[in-house]
């Protein structure tokens, strides 16, 4: 891991010398100096930053206007030191927009005085998080080493969000599962003045009193194309770096050089990227491999050593239907810049194969398919280019469809509803998706939460269809419930009602928001947070993973094309088609742009069944249930379910394991991330106190819950047969309270119980 961190003091004293000059460092609250482990400091004090990790040289920039004003960028940034400096005087001056306009994927700090800017990115794959700490605020890229700092217990809130809301921003709102610990928001900066901070905002923000000028097609994809472009060269452009000291140990009987490289768990030097048959991937790797002067050059032809593109597919042996991608990967890779290598998997490959795995910053999805991603990855190059978000910033996600009504454009309707139909092979579709999509448009922002939060109350959630229709009608709404909320309990799902109540009551989507842009914004999030959690979990030492897709300006330039353009069906295809002929590339394998959804869930299911036994064995006394999130006899018997063969959402079921297995990884770690007194505790220094089995009596109030509630045991109209009790507290709304399944649920009047 690599992360970023510092903090912002209440005065100037605040802040202790931490021995020989040019170190800085703090005192804790036991009067210890406080550093970051394995640290490379930046700046010094009373406003001290610190880079932490195996960053390269030429990814830590550091420029200095004077000693009270200076930048720093971390990643991969293609401003040049000028214009660095242009956009520190710009920051200066208040215009922070100007710090996230370069190409790359980086994060810009910004120090003027004793003001620290710290800038998110608009994906969220480069997120900021802050604490508050000895009379100021700590900030780092990276929210383990905060709640390190803090020494911060679980917030069992957040991680019931998690389950039951995931894609819902209201919900998680800017917590995350460390409390005291707070994510700034994608699309926004953190600003700190002397310990205070601040979240601001750095994009222009539409008006829905103005309508906005109608975009030109031809010219959105093209500014898409451009952007996408001075993504990969800039990665291009960047130093060469060998893995390791570069030096062969020796030869060993029976291995070769590439063998005994991949022993070592090392890459490849030079240049790679994913070649899954995909558009996304299809069009990274031809971009790279194709631009003139650059690796990829054939040999003996133009500038460069001659260098080819090392291409990557991943072709699963135990799970068929992937025969046209690996031949369109093939296809693909008969350009004489590409040097193709397929990578075979069997059961050890499937998702919940291998449970073992290094610790991540936070839980993730992609945790249980940690081992199938490394496989691929350790045949690939120091510089990897991936095609993860391509799906999420080009396509139209279904809730476009109310944006279009909201806009009058219902004739762009037409097309999609009509594939739908087509698909799903029934006259009813169009209406049925109408309807939803017009119910949507009409629907306050607030009214979905209020709906959203009575349904996780009555629990009341959709059965898992089989279709792209159903599916599609399913997210028609501002937000819904996630696929793993059917198998929380009572009380877990009664504090995300909650926090969706008291969310709804203090602010909404802003004045600019369409459900559909709103809906798409959120699953762009979730998507950068898991792949974050990937990049983690799956990494190889000395290997970066580039994602352009998420970068600032290519996330910019998609968000620029028009909503009817989106949702045509096919559209993201036709768009990297666009863009590859633009860059010289015209001929294309047929099938250029299938769907391949279907062969990810097929492995998940396999994996499932061939990993029943051990996950019923790690579910047999789980933390989720000490922390009153799921009771394990759900649990199991879900996982029995879905191995053999009942349609369940087996998302639910991969964010359940995977939260197990982040906590089971957090809570067995040694060490902390910060240098003090041998007695410093770390992050969750008490462990999961056991929620479930402090219940008391009946009729008694048996705990203080989260945001000051406390839960009477048998209270509900159920007569507390039920076991999940009764909520009461301070709330401005009535609340449903009462989990129960053999009664309704019972609502609590206004003020304090």
């Amino acid at each position: 891991m690599r992360w970023l961190v510092g903090w912002s003091s209440a005065a100037v004293g605040a802040a202790g010398i931490a021995g020989a000059a040019g170190s800085a460092g703090a005192t804790g609250y036991d009067g210890e100096t406080v550093q970051p482990v394995g640290s490379q400091l930046l700046w010094g004090d009373p406003d001290p930053l610190w880079a932490v990790g195996d960053w390269r040289p030429d990814e830590v920039r550091v420029v200095t206007a004077d000693p009270q004003t200076r930048i720093a960028v971390l990643g991969i940034c293609g401003a040049s030191d000028e214009q660095l400096r242009v956009g520190l005087f710009a920051a200066r001056g208040g215009a922070l927009r100007h710090l996230t306009a370069w190409p790359g994927s980086y994060t810009a700090v910004v120090q003027v005085g004793r003001r620290i800017t710290v800038c998110g990115d608009l994906a969220g794959a480069r997120p900021v998080f802050h604490a508050p700490w000895a009379g100021g605020t700590a900030y780092a890229t990276a929210a383990l080493p905060l709640a390190d700092l803090v020494e911060a217990n679980l917030d069992f809130g957040h991680l019931a969000a998690l389950l039951a809301a995931p894609d819902v921003p209201a919900a998680l709102d800017d917590s995350t599962p460390y409390d005291g610990v707070k994510r700034v928001p994608p699309g926004h900066a953190l600003i700190l003045r002397a310990g205070s901070r601040e979240v601001a905002g750095y994009e222009p923000v539409a008006s829905l009193a103005v309508a906005a000028p109608a975009a030109d097609p031809d010219r959105a994809v093209d500014a898409v194309r451009d952007a996408l472009v001075e993504a990969v060269r800039t990665r291009l452009a960047a130093p060469r770096h060998v893995p390791g000291d570069g030096i062969d140990p020796g030869p060993v009987p029976g291995m070769g050089p590439a063998e005994r490289r991949a022993a070592r768990g090392m890459p490849v030097p030079g240049i790679g990227a994913d070649l899954s048959g995909g558009p996304a991937s299809g069009t990274l790797a031809l971009l790279a491999a194709g631009l003139p002067g650059m690796p990829g050059t054939v040999l003996g032809h133009g500038t460069g050593a001659g260098e080819r593109l090392l291409a990557v597919t991943f072709n699963d042996l135990a799970v068929g239907g992937q025969e046209a991608e690996v031949a369109r990967a093939g296809a693909l890779a008969a350009n004489p810049r590409l040097h193709h290598v397929v990578v075979t998997g069997g059961e050890e490959t499937l998702p919940y194969g291998v449970l073992d795995g290094p610790l991540t910053d936070e839980p993730g999805s992609s945790l249980i398919a940690a081992a199938r991603h490394r496989a691929r990855l350790a045949a690939g190059s120091a510089d990897h280019f991936t095609g993860y978000g391509a799906r999420q910033v080009l396509d139209a996600h279904p809730a476009r469809l109310a944006d279009l009504l909201m806009d009058r454009k219902r004739r762009h309707l037409v097309r999609p509803v009509a594939a739908m139909a087509k698909a799903d092979g029934s006259v009813l579709v169009p209406a049925r998706v109408y309807a939803a999509a017009r119910r949507l448009a009409r629907t306050p922002y607030r009214t979905g939460l209020e709906v959203l939060s009575e349904r996780l109350l009555r629990r009341r959630f959709d059965e898992p269809g089989d279709g792209a229709t159903d599916a599609s009608l399913a997210v028609l709404t501002w937000a819904g419930p996630g696929p793993a909320a059917r198998w929380l309990t009572g009380e877990a799902l009664a504090e995300v009602s909650v926090r969706l109540q008291t969310s709804s009551q203090r602010s909404g989507v802003g004045p600019g928001q369409r459900p559909g842009d709103f809906r798409a914004r959120a699953a762009l999030a979730r998507l950068a947070a898991d792949v974050r959690v990937l990049e983690q979990a799956a990494e190889i030492r000395f290997q970066r993973l580039h994602t352009p897709f998420l970068d600032n300006q290519v996330v910019r330039a998609c968000r620029a094309l028009p909503e009817a353009l989106r949702v045509q069906p096919g559209a993201r295809a036709s768009i990297l088609r666009t863009v590859l002929e633009g860059a010289g590339v015209s001929e294309l394998p047929g099938g250029w742009g299938a769907p391949t959804q279907a062969v990810a869930a097929s492995a998940a299911r396999a994996g499932l069944r061939v990993a029943a036994d051990s996950l019923m064995s790690l579910f047999d006394t789980p933390l989720l249930a000490e922390a009153g999130l799921v009771e394990a006899r759900v649990v199991r018997k879900a996982v029995r379910s879905a191995a053999a063969g009942e349609a369940l959402p087996l998302d639910g079921l991969a964010d359940l394991v995977s939260l197990e297995l982040w906590l089971r990884r957090l809570l067995a770690r040694r060490g902390t991330c910060w240098t003090g007194t041998p007695a410093r505790q770390r992050a969750v220094p008490a462990g999961i106190a056991p929620q479930r089995g402090a219940l008391g009596g009946a009729g008694a109030v048996v705990r203080r819950g989260w945001r000051g509630l406390r839960r009477v045991r048998g209270g509900g109209a159920c007569g507390g047969l039920c076991g999940a009790g009764v909520w009461v507290g301070c709330l401005r709304r009535p609340v449903r309270v009462c989990g129960g399944v053999p009664a309704a649920p019972v609502r609590v009047g206004w003020g304090c119980a």
